[in-house]
This record gives structure tokens, C-alpha cells and sequence, in this order.
């Protein structure tokens, strides 16, 4: 019975799995600022929390817009109608470039808002310099989403992993010479994290046009690019589906960037556990999205080809999977949660006050983790079920779906019992938001698959 869809694993781990790791490296760069600068205490950690959640909330409708170009190529790819492919490229370079543009210029209004949001003082103080710094870096955050959504679709999935990667181990080596002051570096504390978090965004870009720009079966589509490819109809597209993805993305990813904001109206002890927690979660969020873009490209080809019963057997195969690695991280966060806090924190700070701090941040992230864990479910099945509808291209319904569970039901839970019972209730809420959404995800996909094969 099983063997239909287990015998899909191979090729949705082909596809998922470079997706993951690039995604990953996403998450990596985050990480790495955390561990870095959590070293020093827990009040620049925090500081990184803060900063990193407010350009996350504007970086969150960028990636999500950029998710538009993904299905248009797959779909293309299943029809056979390859000429398509170089204008879809060029036209989500071009509108990805002018909404990264914007979304730099927008970073720029983050410190007024800190300083009206209700933060700890400290930690506004270390956290407003480093978003003028990490800001500009949204600009090549969108550029490289472009390339990287093409090259998704076209089930090349290696090169951005790649790219990424090569990014990664630059922005650890810079972020902890410039952090520390190591390798002939000045000492910049919180602000070397920053630095190199930018330059590390800047050469994914570079990384990546190289790769496809010289990779025989992009580089056909590289040859002749310029205005001339501009389309109305394809950027019609692209908007069509590219502006509820995005808000899609602002429901989702916001939603936890939002909680990192009411965490910190408890204290930067609280913020710098919920950073921990939400870190540790985000690992594994990532590679639910690997599998996310996997059910997309799939299913968008099954869409070009108009064969249905295909295309349900393979969505079903992905919700099998991914249910098992749900399972398996279920099990890591729970049965690890007094080892992984100190990933973050050090048991050898020299102030007895900083020590004190970080024995309290340890023990609010073991509880917190309990809950990551068992949210892991729910997570990942929304997470995949929203990249099966994007490969339908099915993007409205899901679109009034994450808001309603994220920012009707999970984001008044998390405010509410964050005023009752504290860290805790914030984290209650977004469980209760994710399940909600996985569960009006999985009847919509349902319905439109029935619909599809009754046809």
C-alpha cells in the first residue's frame, strides 16, 4: 500500500534536499550572529533578536513574493513551453530589484519604531545600528530570491544551495573575526555580526549568477536578456501571484517576528529565550520548506501536464515524508532541550551578574522547547500544504487562511497569555495558529484536488 508513495522519497529528497540546505544557510546566517554575539551576553543577544525580527517582518513579504516565479517555471516546464522560461527569468529579476530597493529604503524607519514598541533601552541601543547596517542587505536578499525561485522551478536546486553555502562559511569567518577581533579584525562586538551578515548576502548573489549564468541548461536563458523581454502579461503574473504570497509570508514568518516584539515587553531575559527557541525551531522550519518547494515543483509540473491522479499520488507521498521528519524533530527538541539552550549562552561568563542572567534565559528555553517540539506537526504540514496550493497556484484562499490563523486566532492568543502567564503564553498561541492553519490548509487542498480530478 505505502510502497506508491515511499518509492517518491528519493526524488522528493533530491529536490527538497539542496533546497533545505540553502534555506538553512538562510537561517545560518542568523544563527551564527546569535551564538556570536550571545557569547558577549544576553542583552546583545537580545539586541540581535530585535533587530533581526523587525528587518525580518519586511524581508518576510519579499521572500514570500518571489515564491510567484517558482510555480509560472514549473508549470511552463511540465507544458513544454520552454520559450517561456526567459521571460518569466528576466521580468522576477526586475520586479524582485525594485521591491528589494524599496525594502531597503523601508529598513531605514525601523529605529523610529523601536523606539515607540515598548523595548527594553538597552537593547534598543544595540539593536538600532545594527539594523542600518543588516537593512541594506535586503536589496541582494531579493535579487538572489529571483535567481534562486528560477532555478527551483527548474528543479536545479543545487545551485543556490551552493552559493549559499559558500556564503555561509564568509559570514562565519567575518562575523567572528569582527565580533571578537580575530584574523587582524578591529573588535565591533554586535555591529561585526551585521557587517558580516551583509557582505555574506552580497556574494550569494554573485555566487549565484555565476552558477547559472555558466550552467549549460540555464545559460541559454542568461544570453539575451535586457528590456526587451519586459511582459506585461508576465508581470501581471507574477503580481497576481507574487502579492498574496507575500503577505502569505508576512502572515506566517511575521507572525514570529511579531512574538519577539511581545516577549520583549517582558524583560530581555524572556527575549533572549524566546530568540533561543525560535532559532532552534527555525532549523527545522526550514527544512519542512525544503519539501515545501519540492510539492510546488512537482505539482506544478503535474499541473502543466493536466494529469491529476499523478499529481495527488505524489502530494501524498511528500505528506508521508515530511510526517516522518516531523516525528524525528519532535524527538530531538524535547529529549535535547537542556543541552540546546547553551549553544547560545556561556557558562563561563566573568560577571556573576551576566551568569545569573544566563541560568534564567537556560531555563525559560527548556520550557519553551517543549512546546517547539510539539508544534512540529503542525508546522510542517502548513508549511508543505502551502507549497502544494502554490503549485496549483492557488494563492487567494491560502492567503485569508494564514491571516486568519496567525493574526485572527494565534497572534491574540500570544498577546493575551503573554499578560497571564507570562513567555509561555506566547508560545501557546502560535501552536494554537499553526495547527488552526495546517488544518484549513490540508480541506482546501482536498477540495481543489477532488475538483481537479472530477474534471
Amino acid at each position: 500500500m505505502f510502497k506508491q508513495y515511499t518509492k517518491e522519497f528519493r526524488r522528493n529528497l533530491q529536490i527538497a534536499t539542496p533546497v533545505m540546505l540553502g534555506f538553512l544557510g538562510h537561517v545560518a546566517v542568523g544563527l551564527a550572529d546569535s551564538i556570536f554575539v550571545g557569547k558577549l551576553d544576553p542583552i546583545n543577544l537580545a539586541a540581535v533578536s530585535l533587530a533581526n525580527s523587525a528587518i525580518f517582518f519586511i524581508m518576510a513579504f519579499g521572500i514570500g513574493f518571489s515564491y510567484a516565479i517558482t510555480p509560472l517555471v514549473s508549470e511552463a516546464i511540465g507544458a513544454e513551453k520552454h520559450h517561456k522560461l526567459e521571460k518569466i527569468l528576466y521580468n522576477g529579476v526586475f520586479l524582485n530589484t525594485i521591491l528589494g530597493i524599496l525594502m531597503a529604503l523601508l529598513s531605514l524607519y525601523i529605529p523610529k519604531i523601536l523606539v515607540i514598541a515598548d523595548q527594553p533601552p538597552e537593547v534598543i541601543a544595540l539593536a538600532v545600528p545594527y539594523v542600518r547596517i543588516v537593512g541594506i542587505s535586503l536589496l541582494f536578499v531579493m535579487i538572489f530570491q529571483a535567481y534562486k525561485q528560477f532555478s527551483d522551478g527548474m528543479a536545479l536546486t543545487i545551485y543556490p544551495m551552493i552559493a549559499t553555502i559558500i556564503a555561509n562559511v564568509i559570514n562565519v569567518y567575518l562575523s567572528y573575526g569582527m565580533v571578537f577581533g580575530h584574523f587582524g579584525f578591529k573588535k565591533m562586538g554586535i555591529y561585526g555580526a551585521a557587517y558580516g551578515t551583509l557582505i555574506a548576502r552580497i556574494v550569494t548573489v554573485i555566487a549565484l549568477w555565476i552558477a547559472l549564468k555558466y550552467f549549460s541548461k540555464t545559460a541559454v536563458y542568461f544570453k539575451n536578456l535586457g528590456f526587451h523581454l519586459i511582459s506585461r502579461p508576465v508581470i501581471r503574473r507574477l503580481l497576481y501571484l507574487g502579492i498574496p504570497s507575500g503577505f502569505q509570508g508576512v502572515f506566517e514568518m511575521g507572525i514570529f517576528a511579531a512574538t519577539v516584539w511581545i516577549a520583549g515587553t517582558l524583560g530581555a531575559i524572556n527575549q533572549s529565550a524566546d530568540q533561543i527557541t525560535q532559532q532552534m525551531a527555525s532549523m527545522t522550519f526550514m527544512v519542512f520548506l525544503g519539501f515545501g518547494v519540492a510539492a510546488t515543483v512537482r505539482i506544478g509540473n503535474q499541473k502543466g501536464r493536466k494529469d491529476f491522479k499523478e499529481m495527488k499520488r505524489i502530494a501524498t507521498s511528500i505528506f508521508l515524508q515530511v510526517f516522518l521528519f516531523e516525528l524525528l524533530f519532535t524527538a530531538i527538541l524535547i529529549i535535547f532541550r537542556h543541552q540546546l539552550p547553551w549553544i547560545f549562552l556561556s557558562k563561563d561568563y566573568n560577571d556573576p551578574i551576566k551568569m545569573a542572567e544566563a541560568y534564567k534565559v537556560y531555563q525559560l528555553s527548556v520550557q519553551l522547547l517543549i512546546i517547539a517540539g510539539l508544534f512540529q506537526i503542525s508546522d510542517g504540514f502548513q508549511v508543505v500544504l502551502q507549497g502544494a496550493l502554490r503549485g496549483l497556484q492557488d494563492v487567494i484562499y491560502p492567503f485569508f487562511i494564514t491571516f486568519i490563523a496567525y493574526w485572527l486566532i494565534g497572534f491574540p492568543m500570544s498577546f493575551y497569555l503573554s499578560k497571564t502567564i507570562g513567555l509561555m503564553g506566547i508560545w501557546y498561541g502560535l501552536l494554537t495558529g499553526l495547527t488552526t492553519s495546517a488544518i484549513m490548509l490540508f480541506f482546501r487542498f482536498r477540495y481543489l484536488s477532488k475538483k481537479l480530478m472530477n474534471n
